[in-house]
């Protein structure tokens, strides 16, 4: 299990070629998680290189699942100084003038001091070696996320432990209702009798016994909570299983948590016992606290 926070650094060389030697230039990638129900990805890069962030952004929705994810992207050394004429835009805006010289003034010269001032005409030569930035970026993306992991796997496991601690409590509180539960039914017997000694004594009136189990027999029905003592065991148990798991259970973790919140909500509705009902609070209270907890887990 995996928390959602989490920091992480990796860096790459960028590779040597015959036209861009690129001697100790080096890309460094910074990521920062934090919790969120979805995947969001914001990506800053070099305002040199644009389509570098669609890169890196392409990178993290492959490799993450879950939670907003800052990732800076940094390149240093010389590689973007190294400035060169992209040529295919040179050609393409020369031979756009001449063109144009020919339909309005076919002697006239076109001097190539006219390309000067078409924008973006020099570029970082970085942008000439994209297999080389690509597979930098790559290798410095995976040196992050594995310093990302690591520092979300240590923070998953503490959140683990306080959670399995947390189900603990849950389950001790759910055995206090369960032994206390036969016990409100003879309390109710016993009171149901009372009355109807009372009865008979100040009207001089039989009851019927048979009257006085149907209607012993219909309060242990209404205040039967077996069932959601059952199925809120079963959640704990797969929850339990979830906690131990290494995919991201964010989501279903929150989603068991919602459940037992309804048993026990429904519990608490059925309660007609002081002692269930305080113990049905703690044990709302804790469920909620969990709640919190999980919204930070993958």
């Amino acid at each position: 299990m995996r928390s959602m926070t989490g920091f992480g650094v990796g860096e790459a060389l960028l590779a040597a070629t015959t036209d861009a030697p690129f001697s100790g230039d080096k890309v460094t990638i910074e990521i920062r998680g934090v919790n969120h129900r979805f995947l969001d990805v914001r990506v800053r890069g070099p305002s040199q290189l644009p389509d570098l962030a669609n890169v890196v952004e392409s990178l993290a929705r492959e490799r993450l699942s879950r939670g907003r994810f800052d990732i800076n992207v940094r390149l240093d050394g010389s590689v973007l100084g190294a400035m060169v004429i992209d040529t295919d835009r040179a050609r393409s805006v020369f031979a756009a003038l001449r063109t144009l010289r020919d339909e309005l003034a076919p002697n006239a010269d076109v001097p190539l001091s006219l390309l000067a001032s078409v924008p973006d005409l020099f570029v970082p030569s970085i942008e000439r070696e994209g297999e080389a930035l690509h597979a930098a970026l790559t290798t410095a993306f995976d040196a992050a996320l594995k310093s990302l992991d690591t520092m979300r796997l240590r923070e998953g496991l503490a959140l683990a432990q306080d959670l399995i601690r947390r189900l603990a409590t849950i389950r001790r509180l759910m055995q206090t209702v369960t032994e206390r539960a036969p016990q409100v039914v003879e309390v109710y017997k016993k009171r149901l009798k009372e009355r109807a000694d009372r009865l008979r004594v100040a009207s001089d009136v039989e009851i019927d016994a048979g009257r006085l189990e149907q209607e012993l027999a219909l309060f242990a029905d209404r205040i039967d909570i077996a069932e959601e003592l059952t199925r809120l065991e079963s959640h704990c148990a797969h929850l339990e299983t979830l906690l131990l798991s290494a995919e991201a259970v964010g989501r279903r973790l929150d989603f068991l948590l919602q459940e037992m919140a309804r048993e026990a909500n429904t519990i608490g509705a059925k309660s007609q016992d002081v002692a269930i009902a305080h113990a049905v609070v703690e044990l709302k209270a804790e469920i909620e606290r969990m709640r919190e907890q999980v919204q930070n887990v993958e």
